[in-house]
């Protein structure tokens, strides 16, 4: 099977790396300021696509950061929502853990229960309209102090039963893990699933700190971990999955050449990598595009496109039943394009 757009658009796949804001395509972002009276810096949709010409994770973020002012109300987290999982089920994904960044939205005003009750009922609607299952990380803005994250922690307490995990994100260098130690112990002892970017544009140190000083149960980036034999070994004895985001990593410098990500080693020295799209509309593709230009750069398999289709699942924080299913589907499509038994 040489087609890789029809073997792609075949698999089921999870997404386990997607920020809801970055989800936030620039026709969407008009619709919302004019509809709340937002004045924004641009035009018109042309002008925000010429900003989007970045050259670190900071130059994207201080555009990600404006571009959100637009979202006030529950409904404009809805509709930003319901827009990502109509894409996503485009792309035949059948489950997503996604993220959202309450901090962002709460300098601003709005309040924490606004922003997770427009998107949790996308989340449900979008069950029923696509079959798509769901799970819900909260992220911490780690340029902010780790004071400001507790003071988070306290404000979701009461609503950590429409929440399942935490989450790192944001400005990366200078920002350790480490920074963050207490808040992902209040969060375990929550019951919380535990996330973080590191090995981004971070060291490999950041990586053996998420692990070490986080205990997460994923990791979110982590292609750092290439530079560092012993850590690319502990990530296959351990298990530990990693969420890869590679138009990301092209837009944003850290492989600007496709060719130089390192996904495809990573995955061929045994450890569990997936394809995500991480902020689809600032970086030019959702899932489906992440698949197919990491595949055609790095020269994948069609196996290999299989087994990131697998580990997106296998990574997930579903339970186990639902994951069998998803495999099993797999397998479907395995046998069927590709002639295996």
């Amino acid at each position: 099977m040489r087609d890789l757009h029809a073997l792609i658009s075949a698999l089921p796949k999870a997404e386990l790396h997607l920020h809801l804001e970055g989800s936030l395509e620039p026709e969407m972002m008009f619709e919302l300021a004019r509809r709340n009276g937002v004045e924004l810096k641009y035009a018109n949709v042309d002008e925000i696509r010429a900003a989007y010409d970045f050259s670190n994770l900071q130059d994207f973020l201080d555009l990600y950061y404006q571009g959100m002012g637009v979202l006030l109300k529950e409904q404009d987290f809805y509709d930003l929502t319901v827009a990502y999982l109509a894409k996503a089920a485009a792309d035949n994904v059948k489950h997503v853990e996604v993220f959202f960044d309450p901090q962002a939205h709460m300098e601003r005003g709005v309040a924490f229960k606004t922003v997770l009750s427009g998107i949790r009922r996308a989340l449900e609607d979008g069950f029923i309209r696509h079959n798509i299952s769901y799970r819900l990380i909260m992220c911490v803005l780690r340029h902010l102090s780790e004071e400001d994250a507790l003071a988070l922690m306290e404000v979701a307490t009461p609503y950590l039963d429409k929440i399942n995990g935490i989450g790192l994100d944001s400005s990366e260098l200078g920002h350790p893990p480490s920074k963050f130690k207490r808040v992902y112990e209040k969060a375990g002892l929550l019951g919380l699933k535990r996330v973080a970017h590191a090995g981004e544009e971070g060291p490999p140190e950041y990586v053996w700190e998420a692990l070490n000083d986080l205990k997460i149960d994923r990791m979110d980036h982590g292609n750092a971990s290439v530079r560092d034999e012993t850590l690319v070994d502990h990530l296959v004895e351990t298990g530990m999955t990693l969420t890869m985001c590679p138009l990301s990593n092209q837009r944003l410098c850290v492989t600007p050449d496709l060719r130089d990500n390192p996904l495809a080693k990573l995955l061929r020295a045994g450890v569990r990598v997936t394809v995500n799209s991480d902020d689809p509309s600032y970086f030019g593709g959702y899932v489906n595009d992440n698949y197919l230009a990491i595949a055609e750069a790095l020269e994948l398999t069609a196996p290999e496109i299989v087994m990131l289709a697998r580990n997106s699942f296998i990574g997930s924080f579903l339970p186990d039943t639902d994951k069998e299913m998803y495999l099993d589907e797999i397998d479907v499509v395995d046998a069927e394009l590709l002639g295996k038994g």
